[in-house]
Order: C-alpha cells, then structure tokens, then sequence
C-alpha cells in the first residue's frame, strides 16, 4: 500500500509551529526568522514532505521562479555568481531556472523567450554582448530586472551591478610599470563587451601615460583552445613582450597553455597578471598575480536589487552599481627595477655558472584593494 503523502498539518506539529508559518516559509509571502525557518525545514526533511508548486501557484497567482540568463555556464565566473544566486533565492522561497546561449548571439533570443515562457516573477541577466536583446527590452516594461557584468551603466533599461573595469584594467598595468615592466601586452576576448573595452582603455592609459608606448593588444576570442592557438601562432612570428595582462579567466589560460607550449618560464621569462581569481592559480608552482572580481558580491547585490523590486519598488528609478576589484599579489610578475635587476645580475651558483635570482613570494598572495 503506497504510503501516505505527509500534509503541511504534519510539518507544522513537528516543527511546532502553525500551519500558516509553514505556509509562509515555503511561499516566501512573508518573512519568517531563520530559527523558525531551520525548524520547518528540518521537519519537512525529515517527513519527505514536497511543496505542490502548482497547486501553491493556482492558490496565490506567483510562480516563485526567478529566471537567470548566462552567456556560458562553463565560465567559471558566471557559475560563480549562478551558485550564489541559487543559495539566496532559495533562502528566500524562490526557485532558478537558468538558460545559457554558449557566448552565441544568435541563440540568445530563443534562450530568453524559453526562460519567459516560465512567468517569472523577475529576470537576472548578463547579455552575451554589449547589445540588449529585443527580449530583453520588452521584458523590461513589465518584468522587474537586473542586469549584470557585460552591460553599460549610461542609459541603462534596468539595475545594473558592474565592477569599475577601467580602474581593474589601470591597477594591472600600474603593478606591471611599478615593477619595471615598458614592453607590455593585453590578452584580450571580445573587445565589443563594455568590461573588456573598459578593462583595456583603463590599461592602455596607464602604461601610455608611464611609457609614452602603446601596449601589444591581443585578440584571443572567447575560446581557450581557438585562443591558444592563435597566440602560438603569434609568438612565432613576433616577440614576445616581457609582461602579459589577461583580460579574462579564458584569456589567462589561453597564455598560459600558448607559453607552456613554447616553454616560457614564469616569471622569468615573462610576468603574468591574470583576471578572476580561482583557487588553482595559487595552487601552482608560481602562483599568478590576479584581478579578483567580487563575484559573491556581485551575485548578493543584484538579488537585492530583483526582490527590491520584485516587491513593489519597480517604479524607482534605475540604479547603477559599481563595486570594485582587488589586486592579489604573488609570484608570476618579476621586479626588474634598477634595484631589484641589479641584484640579480650577477648572481653565481657555486660552480661559477650565472642564474638569475628570484625574490621570494608567498603563493597565497596578498591583497591590495583598488578604491
């Protein structure tokens, strides 16, 4: 005989509560203190009871689901930010759905018409190019929104939460030009994003304005393996500057897999700066120096900003935020000012052989914070 499915009448009794505060931690319709919550949690767990959503929908006319549009889920950044938003929302009562188009502008539409197929009570999303899609802007009158990441802020259709990616890229270029560095170059994905326009002209100012030279740019996609690739092919045909910045988590590993494939040595050869901090790049034999974007931050904020909105204040005006980066220092820039250089110039082994000295560093960094 197949067992009885447990009632919300059962949750309430287990977990000592009525059926009302069962209801409302479950629907979300109105706030109920974390003790309580845990309490009613617990207590569903332990009895196998599952909120009938569609039955819960027809009662109150709420879907609960936020929808969540990504350009590619492989991108550790963006999985990131997905995580932490689907740990908030939940808190909250609210299911994600989430759709990626893989960065491809052409699938985008039908990516966003399948996510509003849903009704979702309000839209988080991160455009996979500097144009809002039509969807998007049509959504917009109706459907509380935040945009993310790879949106302008100046005349924004909807909240945005950004990083301020002109100071990112300068901070990079200023720890290279402070260590030494004049010949530089800038690994760049797709320079039509306002983050990697922004990062690079706040790059290229700094080291034009130290050196009186333009930066190297290089144009490395958004794949890693097509991005490799063509950085290979360049090096074999150009030299190589003496420091790289990498605009993006893609285009860090892409130079690194194209100097690994010629053999250059780190630092030594050349110095890195990487963008988006990941636990694995201090887990190597030189751990990289790194912009590391907020990305809890970036994930809390924008949630904030939809169930503002999603309750009521969607006819405030549109608010841009802007968080900031921060720089984290370890091993993979050489200093190769006057000082430092002749330190090492002439550095022996035992045997008499010259080697070049390497200043010690720890591999998990320190932060300076970029304001």
């Amino acid at each position: 005989m197949p067992r009885k499915k447990p009632s919300i009448k059962e949750v309430a009794a287990l977990a000592g509560v009525s059926t009302a505060t069962v209801s409302n931690v479950f629907s979300g319709r109105k706030a109920v203190n974390d003790e309580l919550k845990d309490r009613v949690h617990k207590a569903a767990e332990k009895l196998g009871y599952q909120l009938d959503r569609a039955a819960s929908q027809l009662r109150s006319g709420r879907t609960r689901i936020v929808a969540v549009l990504i350009p590619d889920l492989t991108d550790t950044f963006f999985a990131t930010i997905v995580s932490r938003l689907e740990t908030l929302a939940s808190a909250d009562g609210y299911d994600v759905i989430i759709a990626s188009p893989h960065n491809d502008q052409s699938a985008e539409s039908s990516r966003l018409e399948a996510l509003l197929s849903w009704r979702p009570e309000g839209l988080i999303a991160v455009p996979c190019s500097s144009r809002i899609p039509q969807e998007l802007i049509e959504a917009q009158k109706s459907l509380p929104m935040v945009l993310v990441d790879r949106v302008a802020t100046d005349n924004a259709i909807a909240d945005t939460v950004t990083i301020d990616n002109r100071e990112a890229g300068e901070i990079a270029a200023l720890h290279l030009l402070e260590r030494g560095h004049t010949s530089i170059g800038i690994a760049v994905s797709e320079i039509d994003h306002p983050p990697i326009a922004e990062r690079t002209e706040g790059a290229v100012a700094a080291i034009r304005a130290r050196t009186g030279k333009n930066p190297t740019i290089l144009h490395l996609g958004a794949d890693i393996a097509r991005g490799t690739r063509t950085l290979v092919e360049w090096m074999e045909r150009n030299p190589l500057p003496e420091a790289l910045i990498a605009l993006t988590n893609v285009t860090t590993l892409s130079v690194l897999s194209a100097l690994a494939e010629h053999r250059i040595d780190i630092p030594r050869r050349a110095s890195i700066v990487a963008f988006d901090d990941y636990a694995w790049m201090s887990a190597r034999n030189t751990g990289l120096t790194a912009i590391r974007q907020p990305a809890d931050k970036i994930a809390e904020t924008a949630w904030r900003r939809l169930r503002k909105r999603m309750e009521g204040g969607n006819s405030e005006p549109v608010t841009p935020t802007v968080l900031n980066a921060s720089l984290i220092v370890r091993a993979s820039v050489r200093d190769v000012t006057g000082a430092a250089q002749a330190e090492r110039d002439d550095v022996r082994d035992p045997d008499g052989a010259s080697r070049l000295a390497q200043p010690a560093m720890a591999n998990n960094g320190t932060t300076k914070k970029i304001h």
